[in-house]
């Protein structure tokens, strides 16, 4: 029996250090899953687009969104996408975002990377920086897993949103003030983010300005704790299979 094809579906960005850290995980992916075939497309700015790539995948196929919370594209972009272009006569199964698998461990790593353990003595307060989102639901989960990293670090976790900074940054400014107040002297962030880009930058400009000494860890990229994730998501869709856990359902269309 063939195994169905996994299409990865990431964002997409503007700057090609995104479309080169994607193609990183694939890469990874596709050395972890050698017997199944793999296809990367986007949701916008970078191609192949998910339309074009899935109406070009032959037999059943097993979507997984690289995605770190279920917000609007996971829940109403993608789903319409697939609609369009699945057609008919096979299974289209899309899974449920990478982010239903924690990644806190990962984050705890990136930041191991920078020089920030639960080792280490100095004083650190860490700022978990996000894309943000207008479901409420998708924010939340952000916030779950900052819980989980500040239990990992034994450390404060402040969170703030790329796309909410807020008027003179002051979502930022509160997040350096409540870090200090619990006894930071470092702020180091954690991004949570696949790659580099200018949502990462923003935040790290923005902090120059108000912190001296700022570490920043590297987003999470094709991390091994991202490969297995993927991963843990293609099964259960070949397999019918369902995460109790995760934050939305998975959804199946294009049946024959």
């Amino acid at each position: 029996m063939t195994n169905p094809t996994l299409l990865l579906v990431a964002h997409g960005s503007r700057d090609p250090r995104f479309a080169a850290t994607a193609s990183r995980i694939r890469d990874a992916v596709a050395r972890t899953l050698p017997e199944v075939h793999i296809r990367l497309s986007y949701l916008d700015l970078d191609e192949p687009l998910v339309g074009p790539a899935l109406a070009d995948i032959s037999g059943d196929c097993v979507v997984v969104p690289l995605l770190f919370s279920a917000g609007y594209h996971s829940k109403v972009d993608l789903p319409a996408i697939i609609a369009e272009h699945a057609g008919t006569g096979r299974v289209v199964h899309q899974t449920d975002v990478i982010g239903t698998v924690s990644l806190a461990a990962a984050l705890a790593e990136r930041l191991g990377e920078a020089g920030i353990s639960d080792q280490s003595d100095e004083r650190v307060g860490v700022i978990l920086t996000a894309v943000g989102s207008s479901d409420p639901a998708a924010d939340r989960h952000v916030r779950r897993r900052a819980i989980e990293l500040s239990t990992l670090l034994h450390r404060p976790v402040e969170v703030v949103f790329a796309t909410k900074l807020g008027a003179r940054e002051h979502r930022l400014r509160t997040a350096v003030r409540r870090l200090r107040a619990a006894g930071a002297r470092t702020i180091a962030v954690s991004p949570y983010f696949l790659s580099a880009g200018l949502l990462t930058e923003r935040v790290e400009r923005a902090l120059d300005a108000l912190a001296d000494g700022v570490v920043v860890a590297g987003p999470l990229g094709a991390h091994r704790d991202v490969v297995d994730a993927v991963c843990h998501h293609y099964w259960l869709g070949a397999t019918g299979g369902t995460d109790q856990d995760s934050l939305s359902a998975a959804t199946f269309v294009a049946r024959a």
